[in-house]
């Protein structure tokens, strides 16, 4: 069992970790806020929280990646950038490996439920709707 300061030290560093996804990070930087050397922390952290610091940061970032697809119109490399990701074929390789599908075929999987949230349903139907007025039966 871990006493509480270590604990806190801990959670402090997740937070940092959580708040910081999109920067570059190394286990060394996130370990100087626990006081910890490197190797010490990455073996606490992976007993509290069941991964590694590095596996920790890539779940965050892809989990925002999957958001912005999912809410976005953003293209792939602006998605990749902004979430921490140094290059599209890296992101396209890690994505595919934990949602099972590339970046592009996850957002035409999800377009369909953007477009409910984002049009409302009176909105559609009345686009939908047929245009009697477009029809000139009068006018023969």
């Amino acid at each position: 069992m871990q006493s509480p300061r270590i604990t806190r030290r801990l959670l402090r560093a997740k937070d940092f970790a959580d708040s910081h996804y999109a920067e570059p990070l190394h286990v060394a930087t996130i370990a100087r806020l626990a006081h910890q050397s490197p190797a010490h922390f990455a073996r606490q952290f992976q007993r509290a929280f069941g991964e590694t610091p590095h596996q920790y940061v890539l779940s965050r970032r892809l989990e925002r990646a999957a958001a912005l697809l999912r809410n976005t119109d953003y293209t792939v490399s602006r998605i990749c950038l902004s979430v921490g990701f140094t290059s599209v074929g890296s992101f396209t390789t890690s994505f595919r490996r934990v949602f099972g599908e590339t970046p592009t075929e996850y957002r035409r999987q999800h377009l369909p439920l953007l477009a409910q949230r984002v049009i409302p349903p009176c909105v559609l139907r009345s686009v939908e709707r047929p245009q009697l007025s477009r029809i000139r039966e009068d006018a023969a």
